[in-house]
């Protein structure tokens, strides 16, 4: 049987239809166990005014529920309505009974609040009143003892809930309770515990106006309908909500005096690691942050002070050493608390909760029975044992906004400083303060106190170590500690150890084992996507590079790119530079570029290969445009037949147009060292038709730059991949470039035998645009050589392929040489006839820099004429840009092609 008062009267599996009937259950149920009279149930029923046959009814009422109880599957149930005298008893087993369960949680409650383990109490409690489903025996006609235990039961109820309230405002339960308390506080205008409750509530979610307005809502309730003011416990609460003092708690004590729970002044927690000495190079911007945390004139104390750097930068160290010299700014203590579990991993929000409550509750077990379980209530349990502390809470190794939210937000009356790779804290009062790598003196500091003179007696090794340790200060005392171990080692030794890329982390890791693992640290938190991109960003060549070079290296799109280097910079693995008007640049610094070089040696070599030859294949894409832009007509297109097959670009590398802009040179400048591996990276994979049309691209820019280092590098594989790849017209153009690298060397006699070659590989592939080109630069070498007149008739016969070839671009510049050679000869009208061509030529080229050179030429040559000359010696514009004593001397000044 199941039996049920606290709401509306039922009994299971058959409740009585007839009101008198359910009149009687009732009586018998308010006092189950206990007898009943006859007289009080003939009162209940009757009143004043009983009918004769009254106690003849009440027996055939008994008897009807007597059967009513007895069923089936309850043998024994004509035994719980018992006759007794004077009257009757009703006998309920345990948990048959909602009023007898109700009453065992009620004790249960009160038993664990007056032990104070307030989520033991609200859990009873809560229980407890969700036996309740209306106000008790509904739908029962009550006498006077119904009537009488009805109103008993709602005081019962309502002590329960109340003392429920009170547990969860101790539990930090305020937000959640503001809605529920100012419904109870409409229905109950005069007491004053719920009221004090709403008060506290309000109070404590930061809603001060709305708490002093429930103040004088029940003031006035109480002066007009009893004409009294509140009792002493909510004019005190009043009072401290006026002074914005803290509260923590208001209830009732026994003997019905209400009292004001507030925080005092509690012993400051100090849970901090040893500071790790002195903080090298960190001196300035420790004092930058105390003044941070202090506070200025002109700036408030930051509530929230974020430090930010990469891994090995020292942010932990840097935090404690700055904990440790504020202390006493901050009374109520200072707690450390690392983010991340024993696996290096990330902490929930509410596995951080708990740790933090751990350490600012000693003794106190946030995970025991009966405890909160859930983030919001964890937050607020935090929140009430900070409630009074100015206490500085040390956040180290964030993951995010989300995991510190509720750790910053029960800070009210301190200050948190929270370490992470990437920004993480904002909002109001928060403060970011980046720790940069440290600069070259402070690097030399570092080392020379843990390896001594082998570091001071050799500064240029020790400058090579913090380079290529990128002067952060994990790593750096990783290679001093590696150094120290080992007396027989050099500076200039372990300098030489470390710039091996593919060992450099092993050599670190003899002198900090755990190296490895905490720099990557930031690559594991990455998605999958993160970390395929940390790997494959490895094979960019540069020291750094471009978005559009993620963009082919990852084979994606441009916008997708974008977000995984975002990534990369939030979690310290990449660094960002944005130069103005230009898009950002990211690097790898030195410990991150060789973690990511290892990861890669682990992926698939398809995989890196495929990357790879995407960045080539986009490298050669920008390159022509650009040698196209700063020369119009020099590059071939893509469908020339010299060029060799075309190189398809992958879908997420942006228009062509869009990195070089309208500044290539400048694109050739940033990209020089990129470039150059790039030639070096299609060498090494075999890719022959690359290797040779990227590194022939360049021949422009090498001239440009005079990088005559790298162009001699670059065209020497240039020239053996077009042999391996046997394209004979590609072996042309690139000794086309051999010869003006010569060329500009000075070298004229090797520079005519490369062009000679020249000449014929590109005849024997039919290819008119590159022997004109051999025979323009064999021209050039003779006229060096000071062999004019022979020069003149190569510019001629040069001239003349051009124009059956249709290369306007070679045409331009044989009549260039031409009119030169002319003008040596003394043929100043021949030379100015060459000059105009030349000037038209480009004109049609759109190559503005070459028709003004013809044209500022043929001006030169008219006003030497004006004044008698020309004369040996006069100064002569040879190329766009490039003057020379006389024509004799042009031959042998750098010029730009």
């Amino acid at each position: 049987m199941r039996f049920r008062i606290l709401g509306q009267l039922r009994c299971a599996p058959v409740t009585p239809s007839a009101g008198k009937m359910c009149a009687v259950l009732g009586s018998l149920l308010v006092e189950a166990g206990d007898v009943v009279a006859t007289d009080s149930l003939i009162d209940e029923l009757w009143g004043d005014h009983p009918p004769r046959t009254a106690t003849t009814t009440l027996h055939v009422y008994i008897s009807h529920l007597r059967k009513l109880l007895a069923d089936d599957d309850d043998p024994q149930g004509r035994d719980r309505l018992a006759t007794r005298a004077p009257g009757y008893v009703l006998h309920t087993s345990p948990g048959e009974f909602d009023l007898h369960r109700f009453e065992e949680l009620r004790r249960a409650g009160q038993e664990f609040y007056a032990r104070h383990d307030h989520a033991a109490a609200s859990a009873a409690l809560h229980e407890a009143l969700g036996l309740w489903t209306g106000p008790a025996l509904s739908g029962v006609p009550r006498g006077s003892r119904l009537e009488a235990a009805a109103d008993r039961l709602e005081l019962l109820r309502l002590d329960a809930l109340e003392q429920r309230i009170a547990a969860d405002l101790w539990l930090g339960r305020h937000r959640q309770l503001t809605g529920e308390l100012a419904v109870l506080a409409r229905e109950h205008p005069l007491r004053e515990t719920l009221h004090a409750h709403l008060m506290v509530a309000l109070y404590r979610a930061d809603r001060q106006s709305e708490a002093l307005a429930a103040y004088d809502t029940v003031r006035r309730s109480l002066a007009g309908e009893l004409g009294t003011d509140p009792g002493p416990a909510l004019r005190e609460l009043h009072r401290r909500m006026l002074r914005s003092e803290p509260v923590v708690h208001a209830e009732e004590e026994p003997g019905g005096r209400q009292s004001v729970t507030v925080a005092g002044a509690p012993a400051p927690v100090v849970r901090l690691p040893r500071p790790d000495g002195e903080l090298a190079g960190r001196r300035l911007q420790l004092a930058e942050a105390e003044e941070m945390l202090r506070g200025t004139s002109a700036d408030p104390p930051a509530r929230v002070l974020n430090i930010t750097g990469p891994a090995g930068s020292g942010k932990t160290a840097f935090a404690v050493g700055l904990a440790h010299a504020t202390a006493g700014m901050f009374p109520g203590g200072r707690v450390f608390a690392a983010l991340t579990g024993s696996d290096g991993r990330a902490l929930t929000t509410r596995d951080a909760l708990l740790r933090v409550l751990r350490l600012v509750r000693p003794g106190r077990d946030a995970t025991a029975p009966g405890e909160p379980a859930g983030t919001d209530e964890l937050s607020d349990l935090l929140r009430v044992a900070l409630a009074e502390r100015r206490l500085l809470l040390v956040l180290d190794h964030a993951a995010s906004p989300a995991q510190i939210g509720p750790l910053v937000a029960a800070v009210t009356h301190g200050a948190v400083l929270v370490t992470s790779r990437g920004p993480v804290a904002a909002g109001g009062g928060s403060r970011e303060l980046p720790l940069a790598e440290l600069g070259p003196a402070d690097c030399g500091d570092l080392l020379a106190r843990a390896a001594g003179r082998r570091i001071t007696d050799d500064v240029e090794a020790a400058e090579r170590i913090a380079l290529l340790c990128g002067r952060l200060p994990l790593v750096l005392r990783a290679a001093a500690a590696t150094l120290a171990a080992r007396p027989h080692w050099t500076a200039a030794a372990l300098a030489g150890r470390l710039a091996d890329e593919h060992t450099r982390l092993d050599v670190l890791s003899l002198g900090d084992p755990g190296l490895r693992p905490r720099l990557l640290a930031g690559y594991f938190e990455l998605s999958p996507a993160g970390q395929r991109a940390f790997r494959l960003l490895a094979s960019a060549p540069g020291p750094d590079f471009a978005p559009w070079c993620a963009a082919a290296l990852l084979d994606t799109s441009a916008e997708r790119a974008g977000h995984l280097l975002d990534q990369l910079v939030h979690s310290g693995l990449l660094a960002v530079s944005c130069p103005p008007g230009r898009p950002p640049r990211y690097r790898f610094q030195e410990p991150f570029r060789a973690l990511a070089a290892g990861l890669a040696a682990d992926e698939s070599g398809p995989v890196v290969r495929a990357a790879q030859l995407r960045l080539c294949a986009a490298y050669l894409v920008l390159a022509r445009y650009a040698e196209a832009a700063m020369a119009p007509g020099r590059a071939p297109s893509p469908d020339d037949a010299a060029a060799g097959p075309p190189v398809e670009v992958p879908g997420g590398l942006p228009g062509p147009g869009h990195p070089v802009g309208d500044t290539p040179l400048r694109w050739f400048q940033e990209e020089s060292t990129a470039l150059a591996g790039a030639v070096e990276m299609a060498y090494a994979a075999g890719e022959w038709q690359v290797t040779w049309m990227l590194a022939e691209t360049l021949t422009g820019y090498f001239q440009a730059a005079g990088e005559w280092e790298r162009w001699e590098s670059a065209s020497g594989r240039a020239l053996e991949a077009a042999r391996r790849a046997g394209d004979r017209a590609g072996e042309a153009r690139v000794l086309c470039s051999q010869g003006d690298l010569a060329w500009q060397r000075h070298q004229f006699e090797l520079a005519a035998t490369r062009f000679a070659r020249a000449g014929r590989r590109a005849r024997e592939s039919a290819d008119r645009r590159t022997e004109a080109r051999a025979m323009i630069g064999l021209a050039d070498a003779e006229a060096g050589s000071g062999r004019t007149a022979q020069a003149r008739r190569i510019y001629g016969n040069a001239a003349l392929l051009c124009r059956l070839a249709d290369d306007p671009r070679g045409l331009s510049d044989a009549l260039r040489g031409q009119a030169l050679a002319e003008l040596r000869c003394g043929e100043t009208e021949s030379a100015l006839r060459s000059f105009a061509e030349c000037g038209r030529v480009a004109d049609a080229l759109g190559d503005r820099r070459w028709s003004e050179y013809a044209r500022r030429a043929a001006d030169a040559v008219r006003l030497a004429l004006a004044d008698g000359g020309p004369f040996p010696g006069d100064p002569v514009e040879v190329r766009p840009g490039v003057w020379a004593m006389d024509e004799a001397a042009a031959y042998s000044a750098p010029g730009v092609r």
